[in-house]
């Protein structure tokens, strides 16, 4: 057939009307059409909420505040409070991503809802955020304040968080700009002190400066591979807006801030004392936090202000620690299972021997993180002396056995203050 008699099957424009025509097996189509026809896909995709670049996934909706701590139930045990807060933080962001998607003429532009999670080492501030960026699937990375510094002295600059973000999208900018940034160690970057200094505190409140932009949300060039910016780089261009940034600390002594403000503490250094250990036991004092603890504590009060949301997590005790053994769906006596069932061996703890690991782990003070090496200390043997043995297809953890692998163990002679 002459090309002049070829026509695109979908318009029937003849070949000399269009300025591509592309052969298919049964027909062709022109560049007119295949424009017409990807935005009729690009439509049909936002509206039902299934990618394409500036779309979000509507389907979000579905996921209410009560669905969200419902699932975060199976992975974070205890903390209902700050599971609550996130939840509904969460939910919000992501419905204002969803809204904006669909309507781009609405009057009242809704702000982000950054969080802020004050709690000590091992109560669960990292597992919440990764547990929520696992329910979106949207990219999740976890970046550590204490790397960071101003732009110039040796470390990172704040940029390199976004090029870990942008890593984990696979390079995919609309995918990475609506992804989840958990900072960790926040209070880490803390005014050292309020008294002038001849020494530039270059990872302190100059880091907190240049994190503003980010959390305000702002055009930011970012190296695609992490480190320093240099002239001749190719940058990468993230729009911060629509990021979600949850920012975690321990703020240890902050209780001393809060009850100075809320005059917890009866008059004499004593009676503070004691107050304040009350307090803590009762898991009252962290609920009281308020932004200004945060601002006495060394946050300047322009970084305080970008993050909205602030929650605190309780100190875990003997119960908590006992059902996160056990119960989560990545529960530690699970995996330990499992590890001994890929070698053909079926292992049971004793009632005793969890007890035994949940009193250590409170001994030692650490949290939930503190049970990983108190079970790689009682199990380590077991796990060495075992796998290949012949005849052995059981093995059962008892409260002596437990006791002795852990007093000679490294972690056993270690005196808890």
């Amino acid at each position: 057939m002459p090309d002049s008699n070829i026509n695109c099957s979908f318009c029937g424009r003849k070949k000399s009307d269009v300025e591509i025509l592309i052969a298919g097996v049964t027909g062709h189509i022109c560049d007119q059409c295949i424009v017409q026809a990807e935005s009729i896909v690009h439509e049909e995709r936002v509206q039902s909420g299934v990618g394409g670049p500036d779309s979000f996934d509507v389907q979000f909706n579905l996921e209410k505040p009560v669905d969200i701590k419902r699932f975060l139930e199976d992975y974070v045990i205890g903390q209902d409070d700050a599971k609550r807060t996130l939840s509904v933080a969460v939910y919000n962001h992501y419905k204002r991503l969803a809204e904006s998607n669909i309507s781009d003429d609405s009057e009242v532009e809704i702000d982000k809802s950054n969080v802020i999670l004050v709690g000590e080492t091992g109560t669960g501030k990292t597992l919440l955020a990764r547990s929520i960026a696992r329910l979106l699937k949207v990219p999740f990375c976890i970046a550590d304040a204490t790397i960071l510094t101003e732009a110039g002295y040796v470390g990172e600059d704040v940029e390199s968080v976004l090029s870990r973000l942008l890593q984990a999208a696979d390079y995919d900018v609309a995918s990475a700009e609506r992804g989840i940034v958990f900072i960790d160690e926040i209070d880490k970057i803390a005014r050292k002190s309020d008294n002038p200094s001849i020494t530039r505190d270059v990872s302190g409140e100059g880091v907190q400066q240049a994190l503003l932009k980010l959390l305000e949300g702002a055009e930011v060039n970012v190296p695609p591979q992490g480190g320093r910016k240099h002239p001749e780089q190719k940058l990468i261009s993230i729009n911060t807006k629509n990021i979600l940034f949850i920012c975690g600390g321990a703020f240890s002594g902050i209780e001393r801030h809060i009850e100075r403000r809320v005059g917890a503490g009866s008059i004499g250094f004593s009676g503070l004392e004691s107050s304040a250990e009350k307090s803590n036991e009762e898991g009252h004092i962290l609920s009281l936090i308020t932004p200004v603890d945060l601002k006495s504590f060394g946050l300047i009060p322009e970084l305080v202000g970008r993050f909205p949301v602030l929650t605190h997590l309780k100190t875990l005790d003997k119960e908590a620690l006992r059902r996160i053994l056990t119960e989560p769906k990545n529960a530690l006596v699970k995996q330990y299972i499992k590890l001994f069932e890929m070698d053909g061996i079926e292992l049971q703890f004793d009632a005793d021997a969890l007890e035994f690991i949940v009193e250590r782990a409170l001994e030692f003070k650490l949290g939930a993180r503190g049970l990983r090496s108190i079970c790689e200390a009682v199990l380590g043997e077991a796990m060495f002396e075992l796998p290949g043995k012949e005849g052995v297809t059981e093995f059962r953890l008892t409260g002596e056995y437990a006791k002795k692998c852990f007093d000679d163990s490294d972690a056993g002679r270690l005196k808890v203050a």
